[in-house]
């Protein structure tokens, strides 16, 4: 039984059209053409979106078809519990069960810690109480279900809908956090930075970047899955907002890197034209 519901969850990926989403500006369709080249030569089911978050400017590759967020869900964790932080019901020099709240934090954000995501996740108030929250404020197309110790304890199921999101919905639950929508700026500061400390999938986005380019992200793993979610900074100051995930397959963190450079390299074009090729000059 197991195998039918897999198969026909596979079939029913497999007829979704390649692309769900043009790019919002003509500027940027030859970039999401070559990410479709680049997905379309990997043996992993890639998901991709992003999001200038200065211009608007946007593109996707399978951008409304949910992938698991494993551990990419632990950005709405700390998304809720720092919203009560503004709003005076918490504070970050809490404890909780004796442990400081920011060192739950740092220890789920930078090493992605599932026991401390779970403690903060009660806190929150359980999966339902981030789903409604997200929901309430919007963002739409992300699902969380169960924590983290109930994801890894349940059979694994790469086509679950259960705790998943889309591309294009983790690239606006990232808008939103930048934006200051959910959560105000100061706790928008302290999250990316911890975020920028991120010590997992060091071969995933940032792998390929040039050199000091400063990323805040959060990555996720689970067997035949990898994911990446985050900001990219680029060189004149625009922050690009990117999810990408993948499945199945092989060499998920490599694709999710070239992934990565391909979108820099794109959007660098893209701001600096009609400039000089000069000033386009990053790393091999």
């Amino acid at each position: 039984m197991r195998r039918l519901v897999f198969l026909l969850s596979l079939a029913a990926l497999l007829a979704q059209p390649t692309t769900s989403v043009a790019a919002t500006s003509p500027s940027l369709s030859g970039l999401e053409m070559q990410l479709q080249d680049l997905v379309a030569n990997k043996s992993a089911d890639v998901g991709i979106a992003a999001l200038d978050l200065s211009t608007g400017e946007t593109l996707s590759v399978k951008g409304d078809v949910p992938f698991p967020m494993a551990s990419t869900v632990k950005v709405a964790i700390a998304a809720l519990y720092l919203s009560q932080v503004d709003h005076g019901m918490r504070s970050l020099d809490d404890t909780i069960n004796g442990e400081p709240v920011r060192s739950l934090m740092a220890k789920m954000l930078i090493h992605s810690d599932n026991r401390a995501a779970d403690v903060l996740l009660r806190a929150d108030g359980g999966p339902n109480a981030v789903h409604n929250w997200l929901r309430d404020n919007g963002v739409k197309g992300v699902r969380v279900d169960r924590t983290i110790a109930q994801l890894l304890a349940a059979h694994r199921d790469l086509f679950d809908r259960r705790d998943s999101s889309t591309p294009i919905a983790m690239v606006d639950l990232l808008k939103r956090i930048y934006q200051g929508d959910l959560i105000k700026p100061q706790s928008r500061n302290y999250l990316l930075g911890l975020m920028a400390q991120c010590a997992t999938g060091k071969n995933r986005m940032k792998w390929m970047l040039p050199a000091g380019t400063p990323v805040e992200h959060k990555t996720g793993t689970l067997d035949g899955l990898a994911d990446d979610v985050g900001f990219i900074t680029m060189p004149n100051g625009h922050h690009i907002a990117i999810a990408i995930f993948t499945r199945g397959g092989s060499d998920r963190p490599r694709t999710i890197a070239e992934a990565a450079r391909t979108i820099y390299d794109g959007f660098t074009r893209v701001l600096t034209w009609p400039f000089s090729d000069a000033s386009l000059a990053t790393n091999p």
